[in-house]
């Protein structure tokens, strides 16, 4: 008896630790798990997979209680370029009531590039990661009121682009005057020196001291920087959907791992997701959602 009263005791710590994880990183896992299967077929704007991803989306947005605008989650629309014939496409948006009307967007894409010669580009990192997080964070705002209202948009159309985040601007589901910022991520889940990047202070330098308040994780730190004009292909000002915000004069941040050898690649599966690394980057943009959910109110006023 002793032995165990001591062994519980000793246990006692990691429990606590254990409870006070923010985020559910079994489901965290799972759900970037089954959006980057065979069978979702990269999940190509308007194919059967893109179908696939929308229909699990969807269940999770009902699972954890999220409400949608107007009659339902969905915002339909047209992509076309001169690349691709006429595509219909689907935003999937839900909110989390705050105290106030004003507002913090959180994105992410859910299309990839679909099937190429043959093979599946199953995008795990781009950016099944990224929902999978936003997954989270909707989670946790759930179970805990947020101050202001949350926006969880899952855009489509980043691959074709951002032409998913322009069609949520041209006709958002709220006035634009009342987003305070946008936080985007494309591409959380493979670095293993554990960085992951938070770009756009240069451009919102009133950013920075709340960045700087996310606590770094053993497993992952944030790190400012990419949005620098000089950096050429390593400024990734307008390379995610961020940029539609950024354009219309809205703050934002976008999380996101430096490029990888499975970029674009159909090595980009589930089997290459970093598991420890994952869960804590995850876990830094919930920690600096909470902040500003807080706080957002400090941020300079839009003229």
């Amino acid at each position: 008896m002793k032995l165990l009263t001591a062994l519980l005791l000793m246990a006692l710590p990691y429990l606590a630790a254990a409870q006070k994880q923010p985020l559910d990183q079994a489901q965290l896992l799972h759900d970037v798990r089954v959006l980057s299967a065979d069978s979702m077929e990269g999940r190509l704007s308007g194919s059967k997979g893109s179908k696939m991803a929308q229909a699990y989306i969807l269940g999770r947005f009902r699972q954890l209680g999220l409400k949608p605008y107007g009659q339902g989650y969905t915002q339909h629309f047209k992509i076309e370029n001169d690349k691709n014939p006429v595509v219909q496409a689907t935003n999937l948006i839900a909110y989390l009531p705050g105290s106030t009307a004003k507002a913090i967007v959180i994105t992410a894409h859910y299309d990839h590039v679909g099937i190429q010669k043959g093979e599946v580009y199953n995008g795990a990192d781009d950016n099944a990661s990224g929902v999978g997080a936003l997954l989270a964070i909707a989670d946790y705002f759930a179970r805990h009121k947020p101050q202001h209202t949350l926006i969880f948009a899952v855009l489509d159309g980043e691959e074709m682009g951002l032409q998913g985040a322009n069609a949520f601007l041209e006709n958002p589901p709220v006035p634009l005057h009342q987003l305070l910022l946008n936080v985007n991520m494309d591409m959380l889940s493979i670095n293993d020196k554990g960085e992951l990047y938070a770009s756009g202070t240069s451009h919102y330098p009133s950013l920075v001291p709340f960045l700087r308040q996310v606590k770094a994780l053993p497993q992952a730190r944030l790190v400012l920087g990419h949005d620098l004009p000089e950096q050429g292909h390593d400024d990734w000002t307008s390379q995610s959907d961020h940029f539609q915000f950024h354009k219309r004069g809205i703050p934002y941040v976008y999380f996101g791992v430096e490029d990888h050898p499975h970029y674009h690649q159909p090595s980009d599966t589930y089997a290459q997701v970093n598991k420890a690394f994952y869960p804590a980057a995850a876990a830094l943009v919930l920690d600096f959602v909470r902040i500003m959910d807080k706080k957002a109110s400090l941020l300079p006023v839009r003229q």
